[in-house]
């Protein structure tokens, strides 16, 4: 699925405070690499259904046996593994007996015990691969994980990897063993090694993936195959806010287009990303925020949330809104499947020019059946006007006044919102009485 970087930021999937993103939510890969790994998963939303349902196969068979995840590697352990080949070390002797490894041992005390570090270190972790491929192995597993698991069973099936194995985790090696292991893995096994690194990674980052969804329980949602886009979903919510408001939404082929209003502050934006973020993690093959999820593959998730004037190139907020607008219209006109997410459309201009332009986008975009379309705006007087497209559903978020105070209930209801609040909120942070007073 495509998702330009301006999409990505608005979704918040990445973020320069890394806190504040949704990729540091889903965060608990165990090791560095798999952290990597994993921002390379969620940056990467896959394009193919069989993709997704493997991916999502592989999360529940993790989830299944999260309580037995095996403990051997460590984020230490493959940050030594991986630098055993930047260490140097006097040339190892070859087939190594108790003579010469005490002799190597006492001429090269440093070396030595760098490469019996290293070597504890590969033992745990090829025990620890090992262990995990048996326990992620399964006779139906999906394609995805199966071609990993074979090809861990074809690194590991060297005698010395084979040796190695064996061994007993934390007892001490004898000196020659030291040595055999450690010539072996430095002169023939480099690349084997690093293949499996990356094997790993791979499987702590759905490790990581796995168990978001089990902490957040994250639903698995259900894709279904036609031809035109649909997306429904019941109690979903924003997955970043401690104390979320869930909400129902669909959108279908016949009702493809929702017209949301209501008050700043009101829930708005956050309903958007809502809907977005779930859209994006189902793609990346997640679970999502929600009681259940149904919706087809999306070719792309483009959004117009917050745009910003660009001073270098003398480019006003409106421009950039329209230029956003125009290669919109520019994507989703293959007739593929989108889904469009734009908030406050038109905030840039007067209020007249704003109506007259998202009148005119709204009665265009609306005539596209290959995209589903959310869009929130405050001008809600060109509302009424929109009564007359079928495929235009209503949506508004209510806010109420109890003692000259703003009462928010985040639910989301039918029809168009009437709230004219810009005065009462300047009143009710003091402005009016400060202007007052000049």
């Amino acid at each position: 699925m495509q998702a330009d970087k301006t999409t990505l930021s608005d979704l918040s999937i990445f973020h320069a405070e890394e806190e504040q993103s949704v990729f540091h939510h889903i965060d608990f890969a165990r090791t560095i690499g798999g952290r990597d790994m994993l921002r390379h998963l969620l940056g990467s939303p896959l394009s193919n259904l069989a993709e997704i349902r493997g991916t999502q196969q592989v999360l529940q068979l993790i989830i299944s046996v999260h309580a037995q995840w095996p403990e051997q590697i460590s984020n230490g352990t493959v940050m030594v593994v991986g630098r055993f080949y930047e260490t140097a070390v006097s040339d190892i002797p070859s087939n190594p007996n108790a003579f010469s490894a005490l002799m190597y041992k006492l001429m090269n005390g440093a070396d030595y015990s760098a490469i019996r570090y290293s070597v504890t270190h590969c033992i745990d972790f090829v025990q620890g691969l090992q262990s995990t491929a048996r326990l992620l192995y399964q006779p139906d597993a999906p394609p995805i994980l199966e071609q990993h698991i074979t090809r861990i069973a074809r690194l590991l099936e060297h005698p010395v990897i084979r040796a190695m194995l064996q061994e007993i985790p934390k007892q001490p090696l004898a000196p020659h063993k030291v040595l055999e292991y450690g010539r072996f893995l430095r002169l023939h096994y480099k690349q084997q090694l690093y293949e499996l690194l990356d094997i790993y990674y791979l499987m702590d980052a759905w490790y990581g993936m796995a168990t978001a969804c089990k902490t957040h329980q994250l639903q698995f949602p259900e894709f279904v195959e036609q031809e035109q886009p649909l997306l429904k979903a019941s109690e979903l919510y924003h997955p970043l806010l401690q104390t979320p408001v869930a909400y129902s939404v669909g959108l279908t082929p016949e009702k493809n287009f929702l017209f949301l209003t209501g008050a700043n502050m009101g829930g708005k934006s956050t309903f958007i990303k809502a809907v977005g973020v779930a859209v994006y993690l189902a793609h990346a093959g997640m679970g999502v925020p929600a009681q259940s999820m149904q919706l087809t593959m999306f070719h792309g998730l483009l959004s117009n949330i917050q745009m910003a004037d660009n001073i270098i190139k003398g480019e006003s907020y409106f421009y950039n809104e329209v230029q956003r607008i125009r290669k919109t219209i520019e994507k989703i006109n293959d007739g593929k499947k989108w889904l469009i997410l734009i908030d406050e459309l038109f905030k840039g201009t007067n209020v007249q020019d704003a109506m007259k332009c998202s009148t005119a986008v709204i009665e265009g975009l609306r005539k596209m059946k290959n995209a589903l379309f959310i869009l929130s705006t405050h001008l809600y007087e060109i509302g009424e006007s929109l009564q007359q497209y079928p495929n235009i559903q209503f949506r508004y978020f209510e806010t109420s006044i109890h003692n000259e105070q703003l009462v928010f209930s985040y639910q989301l209801k039918e029809g168009v919102s009437n709230d004219r609040l810009g005065y009462l909120i300047l009143k009710k942070e003091g402005i009016v009485e400060m202007l007052e007073r000049l």
